[in-house]
């Protein structure tokens, strides 16, 4: 009878493990907890962005930024042990420019280090520091940062989007070595795709912005600037933010270009870009050429990304056309080939931060598919929140 139990306790693990093989939204489906990522109340929990996982590459810690103020502007840059909670401040009194990506902090070198930037009387910086030894170094100034790869050393940073001053190009800093090397000249983008530039700018000097590096560290897409001077970031009008195009450090070219940005992300193999309206582009073919899922909802205000495996989607944005309440945000998984999806949480998102770039949830799957990390702003603090499947 005992063997008898543990042949049919085999055959439906087995049964249930192909069928999340068939349906990975399966095992988004039931089961899944969710709660706050910190215990700790009285102060706003915040991972930077959708492109960016805060749970380190072993699995072992959680990265974010907390504050006490009001805004959420000012605050500290934290790790946290996911297994005892114990929590490590590796920068504090880190002044931000909203509450929107915070210091926009990020895992490098595997683990090792976390890289943010802060601003200090005006003038910012990107600063990277050694979890093992907390020793802090300023890799640039009047640099904000973009997203690398938490696998990876490279650090995309650019000059400051609403006056970048002569750091009009990418820079990369390695932390393999310590240099810092100018990898695409708004020069490139000019000399390929002026007529656009020109129409969209209307003439204006442009700057690279909001770089973010490939997974296999080749590429990277970025968004154009132009900035409209002086020293106020707290602003929407503090520069013309538009457009992606698609640098291939490789070939030291400009690959591919579209003149509308819409919260793109990368797809696991580096050579399609996931965005809004659910559709994934290739950047290897000129102009438009995209798919779209099926039968998924495209949920307003959203940003998508995609798992490691390729396998799922995940995305906030206004939740009503999918069952939550008017004004409410939801979390949404849906499978890569498209007709499945599910609703994780659905939530108030107009408190939290009184930051005047509001937060936003910013989904972001864990490196193993397992965790989904997202902010929700449904009380006094917003808060990091923490979805994971059985």
């Amino acid at each position: 009878m005992a063997a008898m139990k543990r042949l049919l306790a085999l055959a439906a693990c087995l049964l249930s493990t192909a069928c999340f093989a068939d349906d990975p939204v399966a095992a988004w489906s039931s089961g899944v907890t969710i709660k706050p990522v910190s215990t700790i109340e009285g102060r706003h929990s915040i991972h930077s962005y959708y492109v960016a996982n805060p749970e380190s590459p072993d699995g072992k810690h959680v990265l974010f930024f907390t504050s006490t103020d009001p805004s959420g502007y000012v605050g500290e840059v934290r790790i946290q042990e996911r297994a005892t909670g114990k929590e490590t401040v590796l920068a504090e009194n880190v002044h931000t420019e909203d509450a929107h990506r915070v210091a926009c902090q990020q895992w490098l070198s595997g683990g090792k280090r976390v890289a943010f930037h802060e601003v200090i009387d005006k003038k910012w910086r990107v600063v990277v520091v050694d979890v093992a030894s907390l020793t802090k170094t300023i890799v640039a100034e009047d640099h904000q940062v973009g997203f690398g790869r938490p696998e990876g050393d490279l650090l995309p940073m650019y000059g400051c989007h609403w006056n970048p001053g002569p750091y009009r190009d990418l820079e990369v800093w390695d932390a393999s070595n310590g240099k810092t090397t100018t990898m695409a000249r708004i020069a490139d983008v000019e000399a390929k795709y002026g007529a656009w530039l020109t129409k969209e700018f209307a003439g204006k000097p442009c700057s690279i912005f909001f770089p973010v590096i490939s997974p296999d560290l080749k590429r990277v897409f970025f968004k154009i600037a132009a900035g409209n001077g002086g020293d106020n970031y707290m602003s929407k009008g503090a520069s013309h933010r538009q457009g992606i195009v698609c640098y291939d450090f490789e070939k030291a070219a400009c690959i591919w270009q579209r003149g509308q940005w819409g919260h793109p992300a990368w797809t696991p193999d580096s050579l399609h870009i996931f965005e809004v309206g659910n559709i994934t582009m290739d950047i290897l073919k000129e102009g438009f050429v995209y798919t779209k899922l099926k039968d998924v909802p495209n949920l307003s205000g959203s940003h998508p990304s995609v798992s490691m495996d390729g396998k799922l989607m995940v995305t906030d944005g206004l939740s009503e056309k999918v069952g939550g309440r008017p004004n409410d945000w939801g979390i949404m998984v849906a499978d890569m080939n498209g007709g499945k999806w599910v609703v994780l949480q659905s939530f108030e998102q107009n408190r939290g931060a009184k930051s005047w770039r509001r937060n936003d949830p910013h989904p972001a799957f864990s490196a193993d598919s397992k965790r989904i990390y997202y902010n929700t702003s449904d009380g006094p603090f917003t808060r990091l929140m923490v979805a994971e499947r059985q």
